[in-house]
Parts: C-alpha cells; sequence; structure tokens
C-alpha cells in the first residue's frame, strides 16, 4: 500500500534534483559571488536577460522557475547596482520589461564563460550517451510535470 511506505529522502527524486541543483549552483556561484558581488538569483536574471532581451519580471520569474517576490528583489538590486534597466514594453505602454545595461552586459559575457567551463567539468564525468541520455531524460520530466500540473 502507498500509503505506508515511508519516504526514504536520499532516493526521493524531487529531493535528489533540488540538491543536485543547489550543490551545482553553489559551486558556479563560489566562483562569481566575490568577484562580481551576485547571488544565485541575480545571476540567474542576468543569464536570462542576456539570453532573451525585454521579458517582464514575471517572465523572468516563469523561465526560471524561481518565485516571484525573489525575482523582483534580484531585479531591485541590479537596478540599483546599473546592471539592469526598466522599460516600458512597446506593444503595451502598462507593463515594463526588462533588459541589461552595458554594465550588466559585461557580467553576463564575464560570468557566463565560467559557468560554461564548470558544466563541462561537471559533465565531463559522463560519456557523450550519458550526456545525450541526461539532456532527453530532463526534457521527458519537465514536459510530464508540466502535463501533471
Amino acid at each position: 500500500m502507498a500509503g505506508n511506505t515511508p519516504l526514504e529522502l536520499e532516493k526521493f527524486l524531487p529531493y535528489q534534483l533540488s540538491v543536485l541543483s543547489n550543490t551545482v549552483s553553489q559551486a558556479i556561484a563560489r566562483e562569481y559571488a566575490d568577484r562580481f558581488q551576485l547571488s544565485i538569483t541575480q545571476w540567474r536574471v542576468v543569464a536570462v536577460l542576456g539570453r532573451y532581451d525585454g521579458l517582464s519580471a514575471r517572465e523572468v520569474a516563469e523561465r526560471t522557475a524561481m518565485d516571484k517576490v525573489a525575482v523582483s528583489r534580484a531585479v531591485a538590486e541590479l537596478m540599483k547596482d546599473g546592471r539592469v534597466r526598466r522599460a516600458t514594453a512597446d506593444h503595451d505602454k502598462r507593463q515594463s520589461v526588462l533588459s541589461l545595461t552595458a554594465k550588466g552586459r559585461k557580467v553576463h559575457a564575464e560570468v557566463a564563460p565560467l559557468a560554461l567551463e564548470h558544466e563541462r567539468r561537471l559533465l565531463a564525468h559522463l560519456d557523450a550517451d550519458e550526456q545525450h541520455w541526461l539532456g532527453q531524460i530532463i526534457d521527458k520530466l519537465l514536459k510530464a510535470e508540466r502535463a501533471l500540473a
């Protein structure tokens, strides 16, 4: 009976994924936190805006699956530091959109290679087939979770 099955946290997929994500994010953060004064959340905002310019804070939160309040705080700090600017959307004057400033683009250009190199070193522990299947499995699980939601 499933109701009587004890939860073995170390084998519970959401827990395992969370621990992996946090461990990898913290390792990468060590490479840029001191040098660029960026939190993990701030870096994720910079990374998303570096890839998709002109998103709203809500869209950034959706793309990163981060809490809207955490994204808003990160955006506020990034704006205060002159790394992100807020403007009115061309298509809807009631909506604001975010973009990286020159300072923000410079940070993105310097941090992205550090993050990619960390990823390369981590994935080097998997052979080419394992890397391929990891990507396939992650995509499949994301689609399944979205369908369940």
